[in-house]
């Protein structure tokens, strides 16, 4: 079996090398990068995840999460000395799916890294393909979403977001009208046992699949808000004479 790889950004060369240490020890390949432009082009379409430091010499750990974006899905574990829930929102709304404050233990580094990495396997069709290649969809409305592969259509344009993002919306997709709490969704999508401050993380990932999704974010359609009870999926209204079951549903 292949050892996953692990893009690590950190300025820190202390940081830098122990973390590596730690990750060859657990069966990882590491790919190292002392700022964003040499992280850039570490970045492989092989890569399985980019743990991230938030402050390097050349940019912020923001602009790289970004410009990952622009080329990847690849999961973004974000690794910052700030504690502020501000610093937090801000990598999350960059594109990063989860952030660990330093100091931190190597057990909890590894355990959200093969979280992370699980869950971009599964939804990348890497792991559990014993079926054949026949991609299964949800249709609602001009989006599809891919079940097999994390992949979402709008209008036929292929829409970058990442694997949490995408778990949100699958998870909301296959039961439109349940409202989901948000520590529904966070056991579901994060697979993590849930904590009230993980409420601003669900706000975040919602509020950047709407961006995503929505013709209008700012007054959301398919993603609606249940005040005090949570969010549910509100499928596409059914244009006259279209075939039932068209705009809405699995096939």
């Amino acid at each position: 079996m292949e050892k996953p790889i692990v893009l690590l950004v950190e300025d820190d060369p202390d940081i830098r090398e122990t973390v590596s240490i730690l990750l060859r020890n657990a069966n990882y390949e590491i790919h190292a990068a002392a700022d964003g432009n040499s992280a850039m082009e570490a970045l492989t379409p092989d890569t399985d995840i980019v743990v991230l430091d938030v402050m390097l010499p050349d940019m912020s750990g923001f602009t790289v999460c970004k410009l990952i974006r622009d080329r990847s899905n690849v999961p973004v574990l974000f690794l910052t000395a700030k504690s502020q829930e501000n610093d937090k929102l801000l990598g999350l709304t960059a594109g990063g799916d989860d952030y660990l404050t330093k100091p931190f233990s190597f057990p909890e580094l590894l355990a959200r890294i093969n979280a992370l990495i699980r869950r971009y396997q599964v939804y990348q069709g890497k792991e559990g393909a014993s079926e054949p290649d026949v991609a299964q969809y949800m249709e609602d409305g001009d989006l599809r979403v891919n079940t097999v592969e994390n992949e979402v259509l709008k209008a036929g344009i292929p829409l970058e977001m990442s694997d949490l993002e995408y778990g949100i919306l699958r998870l909301l997709m296959k039961a439109p009208g349940r409202v989901f709490s948000a520590q529904q969704i966070y056991e579901a999508v994060w697979n993590e046992p849930y904590f009230y401050g993980n409420n601003n993380t669900i706000m975040v990932h919602i509020r950047n699949l709407r961006v995503r999704i929505e013709d209008d974010p700012r007054h959301p359609a398919r993603i609606t808000t249940v005040w005090g009870k949570g969010y549910r999926y509100v499928r596409a209204k059914t244009a006259p004479g279209d075939p039932a079951g068209k705009n809405g549903g699995q096939s």
